[in-house]
Formats: C-alpha cells, sequence, structure tokens
C-alpha cells in the first residue's frame, strides 16, 4: 500500500467488522490520520498509518457505543492524539469537546462536528469539508445508516440516562429533518454499522451511499410527520442484548488497553476443573459438544455473530469459563469476547477436558416430521422471525430470554429446539438440558431449513 500521493487531498479508508457489523474509518490528509469509531483491537489502525506514512492526531468518537468496545483511550494514549467526543457524552477520559460550530484541521480538510441526537442524546455526526470549502462527505456513526437510521430504545435503563424511546426517536426525526437531509445530495455516507447490526433493523447490505441514494430509498426519510415518524421507528425494533447498558458505560470511562486484557485472561491447566457453579460457554461445534461436554455447559459455537449472542446469553457481570479445542480456537475466541469487554469476566480459558461426562441426545428428525405432538417444541427464534410459525403450538422464547425464562417449558414430555438455521439451537438446547434434568432435550439444528421449506408451501 502506497503512502499518500502529495496531489490528493485527502483519503477515506474504511475498516469492517463483520462479526458486530461495525464501520470504522481512517482520514487522512497531508501526513496526518485521524480515526473515527475505533474497534477494540487498535492495531489495525497502527498498521495502516505506519503503511501510509502518516501520523495519528485524532480519535473521534461519534457517541458512546452500545454494542462494542472501543479504543480510543489506548489509541490516544499510545499515539498522542487528541480524543474528540461531544461535552454531552460527559466523558470521564482526556478528550476535547466536539460539537456544532468545532472544527478539526487535517491537513488540506476539515472535519466539523454536527450535533445530531436520536440514537443517543449524545450523537454527533463529522462533517468532511474540502479545501474549496465543499461538503464531501458526512461520517453518521448510528444515526444514519444505509437504509435504515439508528435505534432510539438504548438508553432507556437509569444507569444510562434514562432516557426515553419516544423522546429519542422524535429527535431523530429532527436532526434527519434540519440537519442531514439538507445536505448536498452528493455527500457521501459513511455509516458506523452495516447489515446484521442490532443497533438498527433493516440496514442495506451496502457499506456506504449518498445524501441523495438516502433520500430516495431509506425508509426514515421519507415524506411524514413526527408522530408516524416515531411510530414507524419504535416498531419492530430487534431485542437488545445484555451487554450494551455495560458498554455504554464502558467507553464513557474509556477501555483498558487490549493486548494487556487479553493476557490478563486466566489460563487453566490441562486437568484443572471449573469451579462448581460458574457458567461454561463451550465454543467448540455441535456435533463434538453432543458428543460430551461438562455438565451444565452452555454450547455457544465460535462462529460469525459469536460476540453478539455472548453478550446476549451471559450477563455482563457474570462470570464464566470458556472451553475451545485449540490455543488458536481458544484466543480467537478470549480476543472476541473483549470486543464487547467480556474478557474480565473470564474466569478461565481451557482446552476441551479429557473427561466429559455429559452428553446430548441426537434428534430423529423424521420421528420429529411424523409426530410433532410428542415433543414439547421450542421455538427461540426472536419476535419478529416466529411471525411465521415453523410448528403448531410452539412455544416462543427468543434465545437471548431462555435461561431466565427456563422454568415456563414443560417437563411432561421430551423437548425439542429449533431456531432459523442451526447456530441457536445449539446454544438453546444445551440452556434446556441443563435446566430440566431429565428431560431429553433434542437440537432439530439444521434439519430446521426442511421443516421452513414445508411451512411456506
Amino acid at each position: 500500500m502506497s503512502p499518500l500521493p502529495s496531489s490528493q487531498p485527502y483519503r477515506i479508508h474504511q475498516f469492517y467488522d463483520k462479526g458486530l457489523a461495525h464501520a470504522s474509518y481512517a482520514v487522512l490528509s497531508d501526513r496526518q490520520m485521524a480515526i473515527i469509531d475505533p474497534a477494540r483491537d487498535p492495531q489495525p489502525y497502527y498498521d495502516f498509518a505506519d503503511e501510509n506514512e502518516v501520523r495519528i492526531v485524532a480519535v473521534i468518537e461519534t457517541h458512546p457505543h452500545a454494542d462494542f468496545v472501543s479504543s480510543h483511550l489506548e489509541i490516544a494514549q499510545e499515539t498522542g492524539a487528541t480524543i474528540y467526543v461531544s461535552k454531552l457524552v460527559r466523558a470521564a477520559y482526556p478528550h476535547q469537546p466536539f460539537d456544532d460550530g468545532n472544527r478539526i484541521v487535517l491537513g488540506n480538510i476539515e472535519l466539523h462536528a454536527l450535533n445530531t441526537p436520536g440514537h443517543s442524546p449524545d450523537s454527533i455526526c463529522i462533517l468532511l469539508i474540502d479545501e474549496f470549502a465543499n461538503t464531501r462527505a458526512i461520517f453518521t456513526g448510528d444515526t444514519l445508516f444505509v437504509g435504515d437510521v439508528g435505534r432510539p430504545d438504548l438508553r432507556e435503563e437509569e444507569a444510562v440516562g434514562g432516557h426515553k424511546r419516544e423522546e429519542l426517536a422524535g429527535l431523530m426525526y429532527d436532526s434527519t429533518r434540519s440537519r442531514l437531509m439538507t445536505l448536498p445530495p452528493n455527500t457521501k455516507v459513511y455509516p458506523a454499522h452495516g447489515p446484521g447490526s442490532l443497533c438498527g433493523k433493516t440496514t442495506s447490505t451496502d457499506l456506504d451511499s449518498t445524501i441523495g441514494k438516502e433520500l430516495k430509498t431509506n425508509y426514515a426519510l421519507q415524506p411524514m410527520d413526527r408522530d408516524e415518524f416515531v411510530r414507524v421507528l419504535l416498531e419492530d425494533q430487534p431485542f437488545v442484548p445484555k451487554y450494551f447498558g455495560r458498554d455504554v458505560q464502558l467507553n464513557k470511562q474509556g477501555a483498558p488497553a487490549f493486548e494487556d486484557s487479553i493476557r490478563a485472561v486466566p489460563r487453566l491447566l490441562v486437568g484443572v476443573e471449573p469451579a462448581p457453579g460458574t457458567l461454561v460457554i463451550d465454543t467448540r461445534p455441535a456435533a463434538q459438544f453432543r458428543q460430551g461436554h461438562l455438565p451444565g455447559a452452555i454450547n455457544l459455537m465460535d462462529g460469525g455473530k459469536f460476540e453478539t449472542w455472548l453478550g446476549s446469553v451471559v450477563g455482563p457481570q457474570e462470570p464464566f469459563y470458556l472451553v475451545a479445542d485449540s490455543q488458536i480456537a481458544l484466543d480467537t475466541v478470549i480476543r472476541k469476547a473483549a470486543k464487547i469487554g467480556y474478557e474480565t469476566n473470564i474466569q478461565g480459558a481451557m482446552l476441551t477436558p479429557s473427561e466429559l461426562p455429559a452428553t446430548s441426545p441426537a434428534v430423529d428428525v423424521e420421528q420429529v416430521r411424523q409426530h410433532p405432538e410428542q415433543f414439547t417444541i421450542v421455538d427461540i427464534r426472536n419476535r419478529a422471525e416466529a411471525r411465521q410459525p415453523v410448528f403448531d403450538n410452539a412455544l416462543l422464547i427468543p434465545l437471548p430470554e431462555l435461561r431466565e425464562r427456563a422454568h415456563e417449558v414443560p417437563a411432561d414430555k421430551p423437548v425439542l429446539v429449533h431456531c432459523a438455521g442451526g447456530y441457536r439451537s445449539a446454544a438453546g438446547s444445551s440452556i434446556l438440558q441443563a435446566a430440566l434434568p431429565g428431560v431429553p432435550v433434542y437440537d432439530l439444528g439444521e434439519a430446521i431449513t426442511e421443516f421452513q421449506k414445508q411451512a411456506v408451501h
């Protein structure tokens, strides 16, 4: 990768983490670099700066993020860069207030703050103004996504401000109408999230856009009055993972250094058993888990959304052990846990023990097909997904609620757990196996796709 040519006034580079559907940005101009909404691991930004022979001078947070832990404080401590964030955040770390009227001169360009409350009361967007005073791009954080806007219901708990969702939805209406929709149509839009993020509900697969395109295609930017906007925005929002409130608080404080936190995670020696009564998260594939696992373990497979499901099933203050079948796999899931600030919850990380006394029964798919009434069927999909039922009379308990509501599952006949594709049902069946001793609990797994096709027809 060659350094930025002197003839090019600026350059924008997007870093994208599929696991959390998170986009962060480097803006380069005249040997200087600003980072916007950095992820927990700062190394990719350091490497990028070195490759391009630029100096990191600014780190900008569009708001205190709920879905991941930011490395803004670590980057500032390592590089001497200034952190810029709205004064409304009341950040506990050293920073420069960045609100309406504030700007950062970065080489040949300027970055201007724009207060855009809605997703959170302290959200800002960042305008990129070129050397000819033209607005060329806007970094929209969680205010405007491609095809969506940020959800307004994540700050209702008293610990994160106690802001009512209706109030924030109304502010989002004002921010989009008076601040974003008035920008030049050719202004590039760079959001902090893409498809699959739980900070929105209908995010497009595109990772950037323009104001003009969003005005035409984004449902939230279509003509409607304030009351209708509030109603439309609040309906069908996805669930809120357990860890979101904690991460808002952690990002207001500033997180400890990433690699130091990774190294501090206790590694258990082979033969050392987890403390009785402490949760065990087994990250191996479901087939291996069924053949043998520690009693009471939850099978949360390492996969594309491991971080989200870890923070949805396990509480933010809850200690747990991590199990994987190799050192590489173990390091991977520790790092994923750290992305949401859960590395400090890990009581011990361990390789798969040789003694695995518990097993899980294999499901007879044909029996399910012929006699579904012989099972208590638990649908652990989200409520919006479950509007199209796969089985009649299934008990709907979304996976994030299952540990707390397991007592609602009848124990008078075998239990069958299903989701939409097989990943969540591995976790759900292991939760119910631990909660319903003596009751056979089956995971329908990937076979659910066959039943879904039949349900459609």
